[in-house]
């Protein structure tokens, strides 16, 4: 609001040629609190008006009236202002107390769509605070978004895939408790997995183990997916409490493995495109035009 007020007041005092939208462009905030709340550098003036821009700025000193404005200053060719700031609370109260659902509403988004993945959680292990920070902020600007008319899409992509799921399958076979799972999923299959890495560190066959696991989740074994899907529906149950805790929900909740079967024709259409090539014995996409590091598409052992 007071931003904009500035812009809209400048705009009457400078002129057609100085549109509201461009002044509000200009618009600083100074980077020390002693020189005001905003800040508009005048020198872009100084051709229209043949004057220096502190000058001009001292000029248009006395010419800025309104209760948002506690002081207004000039400084080295800036006009700066310092905001009255009981003044923006009592409106900001008003507006907030007169129509709560409008307040902060915009328009400039209508039309136009927001994605945020957000969240992102592992399975079988603790939800963390950085988890807990991508979900708040990535609510936060979700509900931002909103209020200026943008359709927003909130995706939580679970960590659901991966080789570290055949070490977790092999670890629950070893050393597992249904039960104490039942009573607390998220720390009990990630006590089994932190003691699976202990004891490879003794016994390096562990390893192989893992992979064969691992092998047999690929390959849709029944035990192991049933295994699999288990491990994914207590710990969803857990992340669930979270998320009502936090009145947050999601518009998509999805897995990495929810792609398995979508990677093959992927690798076809890049093939087909002569976007892929051997690198290392790995099949990558290069991405050098973006700037980017080339993008691993097949691993070298598959």
């Amino acid at each position: 609001m007071e931003k904009y007020i500035f812009a809209l007041q400048l705009s009457h005092l400078l002129g057609e040629n100085f549109s509201r939208d461009w002044i509000y462009e200009q618009i600083e905030i100074p980077k020390q609190g002693h020189l005001g709340d905003l800040a508009f550098p005048c020198f872009q003036l100084a051709k229209s008006f043949r004057k220096s821009p502190a000058d001009i700025a001292a000029d248009l000193v006395p010419k800025l009236n309104h209760n948002v404005f506690a002081e207004v200053t000039s400084i080295g060719g800036y006009l700066n202002v310092f905001l009255n700031q009981s003044f923006i609370m009592d409106h900001t109260l008003k507006q907030v107390m007169t129509d709560p659902p409008l307040y902060g509403h915009h328009d400039f988004g209508d039309g136009k769509t927001i994605v945020l993945d957000m969240s992102a959680p592992n399975i079988a292990k603790p939800f963390s605070m950085g988890h807990l920070r991508s979900t708040v902020i990535g609510n936060a600007l979700a509900n931002l978004a909103e209020k200026c008319g943008y359709e927003t899409v909130k995706i939580n992509y679970i960590g659901d895939y991966g080789t570290q799921f055949g070490k977790l399958l092999c670890a629950y076979k070893k050393w597992g408790d249904e039960q104490a799972v039942k009573e607390n999923p998220l720390k009990e299959l990630n006590k089994v997995y932190v003691k699976f890495h202990e004891a490879s560190q003794e016994n390096s066959s562990l390893i192989e183990d893992g992979r064969d696991w691992f092998k047999k989740l690929e390959n849709n074994d029944e035990e192991t997916i049933t295994l699999w899907k288990w491990f994914k529906e207590v710990s969803l149950e857990e992340f669930n409490k979270i998320y009502e805790l936090l009145g947050i929900s999601f518009d998509l909740t999805r897995g990495e493995a929810y792609y398995n079967d979508k990677m093959e024709a992927t690798i076809e259409l890049l093939n087909e495109k002569n976007l892929l090539e051997e690198s290392e014995g790995a099949q990558v996409v290069r991405l050098d035009q973006e700037g980017l590091p080339p993008c691993l598409i097949r691993k070298s052992n598959g």
